[in-house]
């Protein structure tokens, strides 16, 4: 079963948040006694991306996956902020509206940033944070304009659905080698259209998102995070092990966790290892 609550972000933005659970919980604003836990999708993501997660995560606490703004079914104003401060913002909103807080928050590549961002902004909200596969460093504007002439790339409008697994999952110059799950993963974030299927966010906003935080550290938020916090890598992810292993040190009280045959999309590639790598840290933060 899955829910949908509205929730209203910075700026009066319309936000989609999703509950994935076999009984959905009681509605906000009165607040569940079950632990909270809010999960977070990366750039191009959606909230469904967690469902496997939520709905094993719901069997003991109250988990809701955020569409965070210009994705999924939220709204993608174009004259909305795109910023690291609106996503930080909405993370907020969302977790005081839904009554989750003191909450574990769990984010993946830019949901992760926006995460321990939050902690280190308002750690009275965040009692555990678990980082997946995100690097703390800047990545230049190389990797901007490299992802620009990616978007271009794109073969679109793709004529089915088993075209866009195709060619994010074999055909795609990024794709070292068949990568089935990451096809499915843009399958999920395409939408059906007159011509053909297209993603459900726009490409620009993508970009004017991603370049508020390619061209800035963040090792300074990361050492203002109070909270215990989990640093979770995929072994061919986009995060290597020396970087992650500093995040860890840089966090007052950071953990170590890696996933084995896994890339970016860490809890979409091995949902059971990426379980049982992440279970144990919610275990000592949710029962203290």
């Amino acid at each position: 079963m899955v829910r949908r609550i509205d929730v209203t972000g910075a700026g009066g933005v319309r936000l989609a948040a999703w509950e994935f659970a076999e009984s959905p919980k009681i509605d906000p604003p009165r607040a569940s006694e079950e632990p909270g836990v809010l999960l977070l999708h990366g750039l191009m993501g959606r909230a469904s991306h967690w469902a496997s997660s939520a709905r094993w995560l719901s069997e003991r606490h109250r988990a809701v996956a955020l569409d965070q703004r210009g994705h999924g079914q939220s709204d993608k104003a174009p004259e909305a902020e795109y910023t690291r401060e609106a996503y930080v913002d909405d993370a907020e909103a969302a977790l005081e509206q839904l009554g989750l807080a003191p909450a574990v928050v769990i984010g993946h590549a830019m949901g992760a940033l926006t995460a321990w961002q939050l902690a280190a902004k308002r750690p009275d909200l965040v009692r555990g944070l678990i980082i997946c596969d995100m690097r703390a460093s800047a990545l230049g504007a190389a990797s901007q304009r490299e992802w620009e002439a990616w978007f271009k790339a794109w073969p679109v409008p793709f004529a089915t659905l088993a075209d866009v697994r195709k060619w994010f999952g074999e055909d795609d110059p990024w794709v070292e080698r068949p990568n089935p799950s990451r096809g499915e993963f843009y399958a999920e974030v395409m939408h059906e259209s007159p011509d053909g299927w297209r993603p459900v966010f726009e490409p620009e906003q993508m970009l004017k998102s991603r370049q508020t935080w390619v061209y800035d550290a963040h090792w300074e938020e990361l050492a203002q995070v109070q909270c215990p916090a989990l640093v979770v890598r995929g072994l061919d992810g986009e995060l290597g092990r020396a970087e992650s292993q500093e995040m860890v040190r840089v966090l007052p009280r950071g953990q170590y966790a890696e996933v084995a045959d896994s890339g970016h999309l860490v809890h979409y590639d091995q949902p059971e290892a990426w379980r049982a790598a992440i279970e144990p840290f919610l275990d000592g933060v949710l029962t203290s």
